[in-house]
């Protein structure tokens, strides 16, 4: 399985503002939504959290807003992580219009592990860790021309 993590979504009507385009609190509910699946299928989800009794929580994020989306696109929305030490996650999101392969939108977001029971910063366990690696250098994460879905 590689780094990055595809996830296809249809921009529908709830998506729009009254501009006509995606708003922006969208693309944020959508890193979320994104992140969440990855760490599902990186098998590091609520349900690990809680049997673990700690968890990754979102403490800055950082947007861009390239191009707009419109009601019925279809797009992706692509992240991977690229940087982790004991405490901290960095993960990256670049969310494109595979159709003209235009970038609508680069995020990224910093990530800090803490105990559940108390919500203080606590090292992450040997499972986050070994699940969380960083992208490969090598490794080309705006590059359109792969997908990566259903990995």
């Amino acid at each position: 399985m590689t780094a990055i993590f595809d996830l296809a979504l249809k921009v529908q009507a709830q998506h729009i503002d009254g501009l006509g385009h995606v708003n922006n609190v969208v693309y944020v509910q959508w890193m979320q939504e994104v992140a969440t699946a990855h760490i599902e299928k990186l098998g590091l989800g609520l349900k690990e959290y809680v049997e673990l009794k700690h968890a990754m929580v979102a403490v800055e994020h950082q947007v861009q807003y390239r191009k707009a989306a419109f009601e019925g696109d279809e797009i992706i929305l692509r992240t991977w992580l690229n940087d982790i030490n004991a405490l901290y996650s960095f993960r990256q999101y670049a969310f494109y219009r595979p159709q003209d392969q235009n970038l609508l939108f680069t995020g990224n977001t910093q990530w800090a592990c803490i105990e559940m029971a108390t919500g203080r910063p606590k090292r992450m366990s040997p499972t986050f860790t070994q699940a969380y690696q960083p992208l490969s250098e090598q490794i080309n994460p705006y590059d359109f021309s792969i997908v990566y879905l259903d990995q």
